[in-house]
Formats: structure tokens, sequence, C-alpha cells
């Protein structure tokens, strides 16, 4: 232990510490960047993951109250590391005493994210919202392993005369629509593309773009086919389809929703509570008796959305509250849950496009 009459030894003890606390801070500081990436990625993944469905769950509930939908995209984080670090040292040297001393030494990290939003609003988007979904768009998805059934029974609302809903393609409308034979149709095709008896392919000929269903030669002799040219009134059964919007008898005519179409088509999928129908905010759609109709029957199959005020946290996918009340996906619903993927796709690849041009909204919300 030095004394008063030393104090060269204590001076160097002193730098010698101080210098072994500066020389780890830097070595740490060194790996601070890497070590931020492995635990802070994931948690902005999930975060960003989780807020975007609860957002277009939020719009699909809106649309069936005939609420405004509107998007708020996280259109970049920033995240900022502060590492602030001390070290200080005292001593003591009484006279005729033994010396004493003391060290100490602090680090604080401060993370300060900052979240870009950018609203999608203005014509051009409004334009690529209310624009028909490609065919393009629906090839692709289609050969990424979309049941070709739930991924027609979305885009299309018209193949030749059989219609799938078109007045589901807007607000909820008052009279029951017409669907059971599109429905039918769709799950033939489905039939063949679970045994690989069809093909999905996009083409352009004279720059009308379509998709072409082709059938294998095992399944054109089959009785779901000779029904498929039945449905669709084309005569004799014919192994190639040729579907596209152009009006011309040699092919079949459809007609595809938009991205808002599509969601307001799904929204039908949202059951209210009761007391909210009463009060009129939700419009009841009728049949030819003056029955209710129940949206259960055409959607039940793709998308529902329960609601409820009290139930589990754990048992849900996704789940938000709008006029009071939880409206929410149930976690083992694995038809509703892949419907609802589906439109997140959807809904990326027709809105994803989009050009910004609305003014970003920057939130510094670490300070």
């Amino acid at each position: 232990m030095p004394s008063a009459s030393s104090p060269k030894p204590f001076k160097q003890i002193c730098t010698l510490i101080i210098t072994t606390f500066l020389v780890s801070t830097l070595s740490a500081c060194a790996n601070l960047g890497a070590n931020r990436i492995e635990g802070e990625r994931s948690n902005y993944n999930v975060a960003i993951q989780r807020t975007n469905d609860q957002q277009l769950l939020l719009n699909l509930v809106r649309l069936k109250y005939r609420d405004t939908p509107y998007f708020l995209e996280v259109s970049s984080v920033a995240a900022q590391f502060t590492l602030t670090t001390s070290a200080n040292a005292s001593a003591s040297v009484p006279e005729g005493a033994l010396s004493t001393f003391g060290f100490g030494a602090g680090a604080q990290m401060q993370e300060k994210p900052t979240i870009t939003y950018s609203p999608l609003q203005g014509d051009k988007f409004i334009q690529r919202v209310l624009s028909p979904i490609s065919m393009q768009t629906i090839t692709l998805l289609y050969h990424s392993g979309w049941r070709v059934d739930r991924l027609f029974r979305l885009c299309f609302q018209r193949m030749n005369r059989i219609k799938n809903a078109p007045g589901a393609s807007g607000p909820t409308p008052g009279r029951s629509p017409e669907f059971e034979t599109f429905t039918r149709m769709a799950s033939i095709l489905r039939t063949f593309q679970k045994n690989d008896m069809m093909e999905l392919q996009y083409s352009e000929e004279n720059d009308v773009p379509m998709i072409i269903i082709k059938l294998d030669e095992d399944a054109r002799e089959t009785e779901d086919a000779r029904l498929l040219a039945e449905l669709l009134e084309v005569s004799p059964v014919q192994g190639r389809y040729y579907l596209t919007a152009v009006d011309d008898p040699r092919y079949i005519r459809v007609q595809t929703r938009s991205l808002l179409g599509v969601m307001y088509y799904l929204s039908q999928g949202v059951e209210v509570p009761p007391d909210h129908v009463d009060e009129g905010k939700v419009t009841v759609t009728y049949n030819d008796d003056g029955s209710r109709f129940d949206w259960q029957r055409l959607t039940g199959t793709l998308l529902r959305v329960r609601h409820g005020e009290d139930f589990d946290p754990n048992a849900f996918a996704v789940a938000i509250l709008h006029r009071g009340t939880w409206f929410y996906i149930d976690d083992s619903d694995l038809n509703s849950k892949s419907t609802f993927s589906l439109l997140s796709q959807i809904f990326s690849l027709q809105a994803g496009k989009v050009p910004s041009s609305a003014p970003l909204l920057t939130l510094p919300i670490g300070q």
C-alpha cells in the first residue's frame, strides 16, 4: 500500500487502471454495431409486420362500417445508438497514516430510433388502388403456390356470364349476391390443380394480356372437364381456356377486381355486434324472400373476422379495437389466415409500386 511519502506508485496505479478501463470500453464499442443488429433487427421486423397486419384488418373493418380506409406506411427506420462512458479516481493521503484511494467507472447506452411514415394518398395512389388487378399479377400469385380457387374468388368478379358477387366489390349491397356457380367452377379448377392436371400461363397476343388455362389430356376426359365447359359456356370440351378482359367470342371474358374491390369483398366477412346492426351502423343484406342474407355463405371459407369484448389474447392471429369492440382473426382459423396473407401480398404488389409523392412524417421517438 503506497504511503504519503511515495505518491508516484499511486499515480502509476491510477493511470494503469484508467487506461485498462478505456481500452476495454473502446473494444466494446467496436462490437456495438454488430451486437445491436442481432438484438434489434428481429424486434423491428416483428413490430412492423404486426402493425401492418393490424392496419390491414382495421381497414377491412372500416369498410364494413363504410368508414374511410387509410394507410400509413413505414418508409424507413433509423436507429442511432450512443454509448457514454465515465471514469474517476480519488485519493486521501493524511499525514502519518496509510494512503487510501478509490476508483469509479460507468457506461450508459441510449437508443434513438427515428421512424419515417409515408401516407398512401394522392391521385396516383387512388388510380392504383382502383385499377383492376392485372392478369400478370394473378399468374404470378398462382405460381407462388396459392390455391387457384382462393385466388380466383378474390380477384375475379365475372367470367363470361358467371358472376362472383360483383356488387360485393363496393359497400355492402342491400340484395343478396349471385356467386354459387362461380364457387362451383373455382372448385373444379382447384381439383385439377390439386391433382396436377392443369397449368396456368400468362401470355400477350396482339398486346392483349391473357391467362391461359391448360388441361392435361387425362383431365379433358373427366366429368369435371365437361361440367367446366358447360359452366363457362364453351363447347366442346377444350384443352385450353383463354381468359381476357377483351370482348371477343374466341375468349372467355373476365372482369377482375381492384385492390379496393378485393378489400370490400373480404370486408363482408367481418362479423359485427348485433346492436350495431340494430342501430343501422352497417348495411343489412336481404334475400329475395325478405330474409336476411348470411355473408358467411360467401366468405365463410375465405375469411372470418370475429368480434368480442373479452377474449384470450393468445388465441388470435391479429386483432384491433374499433368502435369500442375488438375484432380479430382466430389463430386456429387457417383458412382466414391464408386469405389474409394473400390479401397482404396483393396489397404489396398493387400499392408497392406507387411513387411516393406525399409528404413524409418523421418521428424521432427516442428523444
